[in-house]
């Protein structure tokens, strides 16, 4: 989801070919870009805020840093800009016995941030020398990581975020990375299902160990080189989705920064690879012509079928928007027979939604709670004021109303302790106030779901909407 994918195709095309892409980048008009502008307008510094103001109590319980990442360019330009593609940005609020003690906001110091402000680039090696981090932050084996899909290696920060590095996880990983590892809490392995702008025909189920080293590398071959964003795992199987969303040379040579297109010719399925097994013991499960970003969890029933919940859409990226393009169809399960190599599609909730989290502690397992961020009808946009939280057992939905003007982002739910019953925790996440020009970060009951916040942080600015947002607790 970065500019590193337009980069790295370029060193697989000839030079003409690059030529005419910029050529015909510059050719295209110059004018407002939604994400550009208005609730996406970027920051142009960094700040470092003290003993920010409180609202309510913080729960004594929350020892640690929420960190959210996303896109801000440093030199904003419209032609051929994606909201994909643009420079990333780290926001960290620090919690301690019940006070906010900062926020930090910092780009992440890669070589075309540093051409673009002169400060200095990270250091690091670079994964084809391509290094734009932009998709999520999160905490891995005790070490907090940004990282971006398709290109660049995870960069490593400081508690404080000033300190960044490039770091393939200590030399153990050879290709690119995902932004969308998914933690087995049972074998306190991640999984990951990556791709390679580089290279269209190959992805990779990547493996890291509990103290955070590489210890699979599997090639798998595919066609049209598919844009893979996230992934699942269950006991049994790690899931791949193959779908319709794959390179598109005709948008690179147009001067498109996100070289990626909706493809009814790409057959959309999902592979069932057992989680040490082989490329040839991958069963391919053809699925409807959809599109997922992102799934809520996956498990496996007793009679062998696996079921994954997900935000499903019924294109994306067919229109050239600057941002994703597609109609919600909201939140589905899917029941896939290995056997009969089915797809059973039911709706659990119609309404445009996005951004699913489960309580992690469960993912990978049967679950009970699932939580996501409303959309507006009829388009992908941060502009809708609601939170939903659905209880799959009961088949009922609790929705979080945050005003007029209030517009959240991705939440998180952090548990009260690592016995907690499942959902009995808190939901984390920043809240913009778009007519104040301010952010908060606010935090939910997780069991009053629709009540208001027992804490709410102000940050007296506007942090744009960005992409993911992770709770890392102190050791």
């Amino acid at each position: 989801m970065a500019s590193v994918i337009e980069n790295a195709i370029r060193g697989t095309v000839t030079k003409g070919i690059e030529v005419m892409a910029e050529f015909n980048r510059k050719r295209m008009p110059d004018q407002d870009h939604p994400f550009l502008t208005g609730i996406h307008r970027p920051m142009d510094g960094e700040i470092t805020l003290e003993d920010l103001t409180v609202t309510g109590t913080i729960p004594a319980e929350l020892d640690g840093r929420y960190l959210r990442i996303g896109p801000n360019p440093a030199k904003p330009e419209a032609k051929g800009y994606h909201w994909f593609t643009g420079d990333g940005m780290v926001h960290g609020i620090a919690l301690r016995e019940g006070k906010a003690l900062w926020y930090r906001n910092r780009w992440i110091r890669s070589k075309t941030v540093e051409a673009e402000t002169g400060m200095k680039h990270a250091p690091g090696p670079r994964h084809g020398g391509f290094d734009t981090v932009n998709t999520n932050v999160l905490g891995i084996a005790g070490r907090t990581w940004a990282l971006v899909e398709a290109g660049s290696y995870p960069v490593e920060l400081a508690d404080t975020l000033d300190e960044q590095t490039y770091n393939p996880f200590d030399d153990t990983l050879t290709g690119s990375f995902t932004a969308h590892p998914h933690l087995d809490p049972k074998t306190g392995e991640h999984h990951a299902v990556c791709y390679e702008a580089m290279d269209p025909e190959t992805v990779r189920h990547v493996v890291l160990s509990p103290n955070g080293k590489v210890t699979r590398e599997l090639a798998i071959k595919v066609k049209h080189g598919p844009s893979i964003h996230d992934c699942a795992i269950t006991d049994r199987y790690a899931l791949i989705l193959d779908l319709p969303v794959t390179f598109s040379m005709k948008s690179l040579i147009g001067g498109h920064s996100f070289p990626y297109r909706w493809n009814p010719e790409h057959q959309a399925r999902v592979g069932l690879l057992p989680r040490a097994g082989q490329a040839e013991d991958i069963v391919w499960v053809d699925c409807p012509q959809t599109y997922i970003f992102h799934v809520a969890n996956a498990y496996d029933t007793p009679d062998g079928k696996v079921v994954m919940d997900a935000c499903v859409y019924d294109t994306m990226f067919a229109e050239a928007t600057g941002g994703p393009s597609g109609k919600s169809l909201g939140l589905e399960r899917w029941t896939i027979d290995p056997v009969a190599k089915t797809v059973e599609r039911r709706t659990i909730d119609a309404a445009p939604q996005e951004f699913p989290r489960p309580d992690e502690r469960f993912f990978g397992q049967p679950y009970r709670y699932a939580y996501t961020m409303a959309l507006p009808e009829g388009e992908f946009a941060i502009s809708a004021t609601r939170l939903y939280k659905h209880d799959l057992e009961s088949a009922t939905r609790e929705v979080h109303e945050f005003g007029d003007g209030r517009y959240p982002g991705e939440f998180v739910f952090v548990p009260c302790g690592d016995d907690a019953p499942e959902g009995d925790g808190w939901m984390v996440g920043l809240v913009i106030d778009l007519p104040q020009e301010t952010t908060d970060l606010v935090i939910l009951d997780a069991t009053r779901f629709a009540e208001p916040p027992v804490a709410s942080i102000r940050i007296p600015h506007r942090v744009p909407p960005g992409f993911h947002g992770n709770w890392v607790a102190n050791g």
